[in-house]
């Protein structure tokens, strides 16, 4: 597997290439999780499963929420945010700073 900080180039459903950097590859229940963080740094990073040489997502939300917490208890990983594709996990201080943008509108 690569290491910390290496750039992973996968493949979405359309073939299309996205970079991503490996922060770290943890251990939750005997089973081995890859937290990578997308180029785009607004982005929050996303779990995949690692199982052998092959990274699979994460879409068990019981499976997602057991990797998350277990990476919170980890004092490294306080302000690391991940994203599942729903609004319900995106992070506070980014939502209050995007609040105060658009209650300024006209």
């Amino acid at each position: 597997m690569t290491s910390r900080g290496e750039t992973i180039t996968m493949l979405d459903d359309e073939g299309l290439p996205h970079d991503f950097t490996l922060v770290d590859v943890v251990e939750v229940d005997d089973q081995r999780y890859a937290v990578l963080q997308p180029d785009d740094p607004a982005a929050g990073a996303v779990l995949f499963r690692v199982e052998g040489e092959t990274m699979t997502p994460v879409e068990d939300d019981d499976e997602f929420d057991r990797v998350v917490d277990a990476l919170r208890d980890l004092e490294e990983y306080d302000d690391l945010i991940i994203e599942d594709g729903t609004d319900e996990d995106a992070g506070e201080e980014g939502d209050d700073k995007d609040d105060d943008e658009e209650d300024d509108g006209p």
